[in-house]
C-alpha cells in the first residue's frame, strides 16, 4: 500500500493515482483534489488543515 504524495494517507490497492515526472519521480494520490491541490495549484500540505500534515 502506497501513500499520498500531499495528505499521506493510506492508499489501497487498485484506487488512486499515479503521476510520473519526466525526471523518472513517481508520487501517489489518493484523490483528485490532493493531486490539483499539489500540481495545479502548487500548495503545500503543512499550510492546509484538512490534510493533517504539520
Amino acid at each position: 500500500m502506497a501513500n499520498c504524495g500531499f495528505c499521506n494517507t493510506k492508499i489501497e490497492k487498485g484506487t488512486g493515482k499515479m503521476f510520473v515526472f519526466k525526471t523518472g519521480k513517481i508520487i501517489h494520490f489518493c484523490s483528485s483534489k490532493c493531486e490539483k491541490n499539489m500540481l495545479n495549484l502548487g500548495r503545500k500540505a503543512r499550510e492546509l488543515k484538512w490534510t493533517g500534515v504539520k
